[in-house]
């Protein structure tokens, strides 16, 4: 026969065993959501960097044109002084190279890199930021949870109070909701 003693040590035992598992799962669940949060706080950065370099090019490419029509606006004046046909010519052909290259630096399709797909970039790579920046933030969030959640259970295996154990997992739900969200709709709630 065993003592009430006893029975209180192995019950309490095999609750333990049971917290220590969650804590173990919940501890799982944090490194998922580092791993995944530090990857999403990389991909932001890295697409930060991508539309400030898209950003740049569009500028230079903006300081090129902008320079190409002076230049067409001064030859185009100049021609009028001119009285010889040759010379008239060539400057109108100088004049037309200028455009063409002018439209070319507005759009430029097959390569991307005209003003017009610059921009198109620039927007897409900024929008992919805010979109891993928000994921970023939804682990950030989905860690917390995880942690106070690992925490509270460790509590519970000190005080034996079941009431922990069980905030622990709603806790640890919580996190994997949020993580769900963070990898899966990460503007979905802010």
């Amino acid at each position: 026969m065993s003592s009430p003693a006893a029975e209180a040590a192995e019950t309490s035992g095999g609750n333990n065993k049971r917290i220590a598992l969650l804590i173990a799962v919940l501890a799982l669940m944090l490194a998922f959501s580092e791993i995944l949060g530090q990857n999403a706080e990389q991909d932001s950065v890295a697409r930060n960097i991508e539309a400030s370099n898209l950003w740049a090019f569009f500028q230079a490419k903006t300081i090129r044109s902008t320079t190409l029509r002076t230049a067409v606006e001064e030859m185009e004046v100049s021609m009028l002084a001119v009285s010889d046909p040759a010379a008239r010519e060539r400057m109108q052909k100088r004049v037309d190279d200028w455009k063409k290259t002018v439209a070319r630096y507005e759009s430029e399709p097959e390569t991307g890199e005209g003003r017009k797909e610059l921009v198109a970039r620039a927007k897409a790579a900024e929008a992919q930021r805010d979109l891993s920046g928000a994921r970023d933030d939804k682990f950030d969030i989905s860690s917390g949870l995880i942690q106070i959640a690992i925490v509270v259970s460790s509590a519970a295996i000190i005080t034996g109070m079941a009431l922990l154990a069980w905030t622990g997992a709603g806790l640890g739900l919580l996190g994997l909701i949020v993580m769900a969200l963070a990898q899966f709709a990460p503007t979905a709630l802010f």
